[in-house]
């Protein structure tokens, strides 16, 4: 998933939380709290939507990140990136000694 992918579902969600809220003047920086009329209720169902949306497993503890759009996008587009794109160098790979 690209990081247009990712805003394009994180802002479609929130609108969904937030109905009444002019996303367009969202700054990527700062906590949505903040900027949206929502309280820790409206946050929680926001991580649920976006887990069930994008099928990762969110840990508790990764939470604080997806208080704002960056931190969204940044563990997000991670999160759901397949592991084939994921480049590996050879020294990376195992390595076996025995084998010639």
């Amino acid at each position: 998933m690209t990081q247009e992918e990712t805003k394009a579902t994180v802002l479609r969600i929130l609108g969904e939380i937030a109905p009444e809220a002019d996303l367009s003047r969202l700054k990527p920086d700062v906590s949505f709290r903040d900027q949206l009329d929502i309280d820790s209720m409206d946050f929680l169902n926001f991580v649920i939507a976006l887990d069930e949306e994008l099928d990762v497993g969110i840990p508790e503890s990764e939470y604080p990140k997806l208080s704002t759009l960056e931190g969204c996008i940044g563990l997000l587009t991670q999160a759901v990136m397949p592991s084939t794109q994921v480049a590996q160098s050879p020294a990376s790979l195992p390595h076996d000694d025995n084998f010639e």
